[in-house]
């Protein structure tokens, strides 16, 4: 069998030809050493011991198991399993579907996903940020910051229940652009077809793509990657112009300038001197207040785009009407290309001085009337034109409030903060409250460290350490002074422990500060990487082994064991034990080991 490696290799090898087809893919299918590659990259989640409509998880999963999934997909009698769907929490009290896949349709979607992202992945758009390698939401609002230096107006994309929506005809028929192969085709509609169960009814799906499933990021991107390529000719002809025309107030005041230096040369005594110089001074502090350029010139124009999934903003150098004219193309493209809408009500065009929302923050360009930072008494320019990314009003609240760490109380019709326990954590031990609340602190900060008032998550923090001591002080049922008291580590709070080694350890509550970060090359989307193991993993050399890790017996078809978190061990039983001297969420088991894990019958 081929190694995935260099099978993935040379299908990416072609993915920036456009005009490049591919053939026979679906065979890539029958190669077991993908599925050995795929289940090393999504065994870790806790997800996969979730089960799906099939009442199966990733637990049991053997080289048995497998070879029947190729064979199905040999003969084409596979079918993907209806997803389980449940609903997730959004904001305003709305709920979003999620299905939950089989564990046998994750681990073949996880395949498809590979042999996907090889072909596309090259064929992608640079203002593409959503759901590929090395490119996150940091990558976005960072090219927001680099790109749309000077923009008038923004237009804040929305369209309407993208995933929902996504008409399968249309996929079908992008993806055979570039893929030759009927029967790789035909499986990609299974998955889109396969519906939901939902209060045990099953439902049929005749749009959308399944969220919760593993390609439908991907399909998104290929889907969407229409709009990119619009957007990047619509920019090519909107852009008019190689610079801005002269302003000529500016001009006089240069020309007033020169007329003084040449005087200053020509100055006969040190007072006349002193006078001219002092004009000079004045005539410069006139000209950082005024634009080199036509703040408007009609004949210049720039358009830019970046996305991030199905959100997109665009920044525009050029008129209002401008601005409607291109929401208004756009509303026709996405309605007779790819058959969405464009939500009119949502897709705001916004002045560039006051807030547009995306990816979180707030963005906006400056306007100030102070000077950008110079040398000393050196008259500069008034500091304009910069993008500025904040974190919105609200925010921290709401986020707290989330949290559950936060109760608000309303004092003489004033709203005031009070720090809460949150008492649900209680039965965690001190680390783990600990480790939990720096968590969350970091999680936020490491999000909005791109923002100019970054260091307002100071108010989280503050929030965030006297609930953690209230949730202290109703473990130990004390009060919080006393908490503070035990706590204390110099100037900080912290918790001690002994770890695995013996060694008394310390754990400070976060104490690193809020700065503001520019570097953007951290904390992309964690996305499993297409082609990042050269050779077999240590899980499928285990599973492969026909060696029971537990009893001994070999030359025996083996079943992986899986739990979903080594912590939920109780130690109890032998095999629980085993797992935790080695330090391992996976357990490769005869079959009748696995029979009697589960039931409870292991010696």
């Amino acid at each position: 069998m081929r190694n995935p490696v260099n099978v993935l290799n040379s299908l990416s090898m072609h993915s920036k030809e456009s005009s490049y087809q591919y053939e026979r893919i679906y065979r890539l299918l029958y190669n077991p050493e993908m599925y050995y590659t795929a289940y090393q990259k999504i065994y870790a989640k806790p997800g996969n011991m979730t089960k799906g409509s099939d009442n199966r998880t990733i637990d049991g999963i053997s080289l048995m198991r497998i070879d029947k999934l190729i064979a199905n997909l040999k003969s084409e009698s596979y079918q993907p399993a209806p997803s389980r769907r449940k609903y997730i929490p959004k904001k305003k009290g709305k709920k979003r579907p999620l299905g939950i896949p089989s564990f046998d349709d994750k681990l073949l979607q996880e395949v498809v996903r590979m042999i996907l992202e090889s072909i596309y992945e090259g064929h992608f758009e640079e203002t593409s940020h959503g759901f590929r390698p090395n490119r996150s939401c940091r990558t976005a609002l960072a090219c927001i910051q680099k790109y749309y230096t000077g923009c008038k107006w923004f237009v804040e994309g929305d369209i309407e229940a993208f995933f929902d929506t996504i008409d399968h005809d249309t996929l079908i028929e992008i993806l055979a652009e570039r893929i030759k192969d009927a029967r790789f085709l035909r499986l990609i509609r299974k998955f889109l077809n396969a519906g939901y169960m939902e209060e045990w009814q099953f439902h049929k799906t005749y749009s959308g793509t399944p969220q919760g499933g593993i390609i439908s990021p991907i399909l998104a991107n290929i889907y969407l990657n229409k709009l990119d390529k619009y957007m990047k000719e619509y920019a090519e002809k909107f852009n008019t112009g190689v610079r801005r025309a002269h302003n000529p107030k500016y001009t006089a005041i240069q020309v007033e300038l020169r007329k003084w230096e040449y005087r200053l040369k020509r100055a006969a005594t040190v007072e006349e001197r002193q006078e001219i110089l002092t004009h000079i001074k004045e005539i410069e502090r006139q000209r950082c207040t005024i634009h080199s350029k036509v703040d408007m010139d009609t004949n210049f124009k720039r358009l830019r785009y970046e996305r991030y999934a199905d959100d997109f903003l665009i920044g525009v150098i050029g008129s209002k009407e401008d601005c409607r004219k291109i929401k208004q193309d756009l509303k026709n493209f996405l309605s007779e290309k790819l058959r969405l809408n464009l939500s009119d009500e949502k897709t705001l065009i916004t002045h560039a001085a006051s807030p547009a929302h995306f990816l979180g923050y707030e963005i906006s360009v400056r306007y100030s009337q102070l000077p950008m930072p110079g040398r000393k008494n050196a008259p500069t320019r008034y500091n304009n034109g910069k993008i500025v990314l904040k974190i919105p009003a609200g925010k921290i609240r709401d986020k707290l409030l989330e949290y559950n760490a936060l109760k608000i109380v309303v004092h003489n019709g004033k709203e005031m903060w009070k720090p809460q326990a949150r008492v649900y954590l209680r039965n965690n031990d001190d680390l783990e409250i600990l480790s939990h609340y720096n968590a969350e602190i970091r999680g936020f900060y490491n999000y909005y460290a791109l923002a100019l008032n970054s260091g307002t998550i100071n108010n989280l923090k503050y929030v965030m350490q006297y609930s953690m001591l209230k949730t202290f002080a109703t473990k130990y049922r004390t009060s919080k002074s006393v908490i503070i008291k035990r706590m204390r580590i110099g100037k900080d709070l912290g918790v001690k422990y002994v770890d695995s080694k013996g060694r008394e350890r310390t754990a400070l509550f976060y104490n690193e500060g809020f700065k503001r970060k520019k570097d953007i090359t951290a904390n992309c989307d964690i996305i499993p990487k297409t082609i990042v193991y050269s050779g077999r993993s240590s899980l499928t050399e285990r599973i492969k082994a026909g060696k029971c890790e537990f009893c001994g017996k070999e030359n025996v078809p083996l079943q992986m064991h899986h739990v979903r978190k080594l912590k939920n061990l109780k130690g109890k039983e032998p095999w629980e034990q085993f797992m935790i001297s080695r330090k391992r969420k996976t357990l490769a088991v005869c079959e009748d080991c696995h029979h009697k894990i589960h039931g409870d019958k292991m010696d």
